[in-house]
């Protein structure tokens, strides 16, 4: 007897012909190795992957999808990977320079079409920032409680330059998405990130190091959006080859310790964009293109 075929029941027609925007698997597992000068990192890493699907065609293979971890699919108009890896980041302390590691987050996502490739790069790094809001109001009554005290103004503002004043901290996560043919080195992006905050932050702390680290933060505190901005001018002025058709994507949130919520900004568009709202110094709306439709494009 013949053995009767099954039916590719994925390739027939949907009930309905709606087209889907991201159809495949998500959380596979997998072991990469990252190279980095003479040697390589084994790391561990979470991958999804994702394909448009024709509003002709009910569904997608699913047990397909691991292949794709190691050659393309073909015969597929759009695919997507997205994957995320923790890293470990080494450094030293700021102040008695102990090494400490720091585990970093690394991003890859990349889109390709018949036509194209296009891929993008990124970090999640982990900081904190000093609210400017609160400290403004530490230093306001600061300022009238040494004036009450008989201390005049020239004293008072040279004592509030001197002490560093109290505000609330909030622990920050940055983004940091960079989208471009050009080579990057990860950890330089994690160094963006981090500087984008009031300070960075060390698994491993003494004395000396735990001064230094909330004395800088309280002598640079910055609101969301400010790690935002300073995150990506330090990406147009330290990454100089970036094409202005290349892509960038900042996001800053933090963890509120005085209010039940949390606060978050964002900027993502083309190096071009950002160039020239710098440039001519606009103040009407830009352009944001944003990282799917630069995957797209």
């Amino acid at each position: 007897m013949e053995r009767t075929e099954t039916p590719d029941l994925q390739a027939a027609a949907p009930e309905f012909a709606l087209g889907l925007s991201s159809v495949g698997v998500t959380g596979v597992h997998k072991a990469v190795r990252i190279g980095r000068g003479r040697g390589e990192k084994l790391i561990a890493a979470t991958i999804d992957c994702t394909v448009d699907l024709d509003p002709r065609q009910k569904g997608v293979h699913m047990s397909r999808f691991p292949e794709l971890f190691e050659e393309a699919v073909e015969g597929v108009v759009d695919d997507d990977a997205f994957l995320v890896a923790r890293y470990p980041y080494e450094r030293r302390t700021p102040v008695t320079r102990l090494a400490t590691q720091e585990m970093v987050s690394l991003i890859g996502i990349a889109a390709a079409s018949r036509e194209r490739v296009r891929r993008v790069v990124g970090v999640e790094a982990t900081g904190i920032n000093a609210c400017p809001c609160a400290q403004g109001l530490v230093r306001g009554a600061a300022a009238d409680r040494l004036l009450e005290a008989g201390f005049d103004d020239g004293d008072v503002d040279r004592i509030l330059e001197l002490v560093p004043l109290a505000t609330h901290n909030q622990r920050g996560r940055g983004t940091l998405l960079v989208g471009t043919a050009e080579r990057l080195n990860a950890e330089r992006l994690v160094e963006i990130v981090e500087g984008s905050m009031s300070s960075p932050i060390y698994e491993l702390l003494k004395r000396p190091d735990e001064l230094f680290v909330v004395e800088h933060a309280h002598l640079q505190p910055r609101f969301v959006e400010d790690s935002v901005r300073v995150a990506l001018k330090s990406v147009l002025d330290e990454l100089p080859r970036l094409g202005d058709g290349d892509f960038v994507l900042s996001r800053q949130l933090n963890f509120e310790t005085i209010h039940a919520h949390e606060v978050v900004a964002e900027r993502h568009g083309t190096i071009g964009e950002l160039r020239a709202e710098l440039d001519d110094g606009s103040h009407g709306p830009a352009r944001h293109t944003g990282l799917r439709d630069w995957l797209r494009a």
